[in-house]
């Protein structure tokens, strides 16, 4: 039987005494296969006699089983395995092969932070999961393995951003008729505390880190002119003068950070294309993004004279903050520790300034769509986090009560 195979027409293929099929009149090899108890299986028929399921009537519409069906047709006709080869590559990948052989090329040429999912999930998983077949698998297994970290004594939070790496791995799995379904689709993540303690710096705090960036940086000017007074006396080619405020790249850093917000990678992989000093405004660059969304950020005041001075020192082309070589910084740790300890601040993470951008908005009554904005989060859940960041104003407020006794 030949008919179009819709959601208006699906009540028209009545069971009858044997079973038979209806073929779509529009996508060859698509077809529905009606029973005589009244079942009805979606399948897509790829070669003589082969089939792969693409799921039951209603629980699955006509519309997504023929999307399924054209998926499965292009990848065929594109070299792809046939259904049955992925599936005796699933049944012989362990995860630990999965992720090395299958995983590991696509996450880090398609994903930003590919290489680093992939070694948290061979850090995490690999002990207990990695000789296992992906369908061994099970939703007990992941829960069994998520309880004994929590009794370990890991942190809910990171449990769950590993079980989001996780999923993500698994996920590309079922897509690629590695996995029948899911393991961890009813799996929930584990309760935390959203509002939680958000770290930022107090105006005491923040004072002292201003001083000890401008110290270091004086340390670093005064030191490269006594080396070239010193290689001078000997007859030896002194280094390049520092014609700046900075001694380095790590004060205009951090101060470009606080006034704006940017995350450590949007920060580094910033270039002076994208930095607008007519208009006070840096665009973030989609492939920057950890949302994958150019967002525009307005420069006040001190960050566009951090940037003014920062380009005069430099050579105001490509990356604003590079390596000695010209190439992408790859990390400020052992400087940025150097500076917290000698402002005496602790527990500040490089992120943390991040969250001080936004905590010193929302204490001056910005409204948190606009932080959100100005962050680059995908949801305002994500943001509202910060709306617990002013405990004294939320007692101001509780405050006004006061007149009513």
């Amino acid at each position: 039987m030949q008919a179009r195979i819709t959601q208006r027409n699906l009540p028209k293929f009545k069971p009858g005494e044997k079973r038979y099929d209806v073929r779509d009149t529009e996508l060859t090899g698509f077809i529905l296969t009606v029973h005589p108890t009244g079942r009805r299986m979606y399948y897509c028929e790829y070669a003589r006699g082969k089939r792969e399921k693409l799921g039951l009537a209603p629980a699955v519409t006509p519309e997504q089983a023929r999307e399924k069906a054209k998926n499965l047709l292009a990848g065929l006709t594109l070299g792809e395995d046939t259904p049955e080869e992925k599936k005796r590559k699933a049944n012989a990948h362990t995860f630990k092969s999965y992720i090395e052989k299958e995983y590991e090329s696509w996450a880090t040429a398609n994903r930003k932070s590919g290489a680093a999912t992939v070694a948290r999930l061979k850090a995490t998983f690999f002990d207990e999961l990695g000789k296992k077949k992906l369908p061994e698998i099970t939703p007990w297994l992941i829960e069994k393995h998520r309880t004994k970290r929590r009794k370990a004594g890991k942190a809910a939070s990171t449990i769950n951003r590993d079980m989001v790496a996780l999923r993500a791995a698994l996920a590309k799995a079922v897509e690629w008729h590695l996995l029948d379904e899911h393991p961890l689709k009813e799996t929930k993540p584990l309760k935390t505390d959203k509002a939680g303690i958000v770290r930022y710096l107090t105006a005491d705090e923040e004072k002292r880190l201003r001083e000890a960036l401008t110290a270091r940086d004086r340390r670093i000017i005064q030191g490269r002119a006594k080396g070239n007074a010193w290689r001078q006396q000997r007859g030896r080619e002194p280094l390049s003068d520092i014609a700046g405020p900075y001694g380095d790249h790590l004060t205009p850093a951090v101060l470009l950070t606080l006034n704006t917000g940017l995350r450590r990678g949007e920060l580094l992989s910033l270039t002076w294309e994208a930095v607008n000093l007519n208009n006070n405004t840096l665009t973030v660059k989609g492939e920057a993004a950890k949302s994958a969304q150019s967002r525009h950020i307005p420069l006040n005041q001190e960050a566009r004279d951090i940037l003014k001075h920062w380009q005069k020192q430099g050579d105001g082309a490509g990356l604003v903050f590079k390596a000695r070589d010209g190439g992408q910084l790859d990390n400020m740790k052992k400087s940025w520790a150097g500076v917290l300890k000698a402002a005496n601040i602790v527990k500040f993470r490089w992120h943390d300034q991040r969250h001080h951008f936004a905590s010193r908005l929302v204490m001056a009554g910005a409204d948190l769509y606009v932080v959100k904005e100005l962050l680059g989060h995908s949801t305002i859940a994500m943001t509202e986090k910060y709306a617990h960041l002013a405990p004294e104003h939320r007692a101001a407020a509780v405050a006004l009560l006061e007149g009513g006794r």
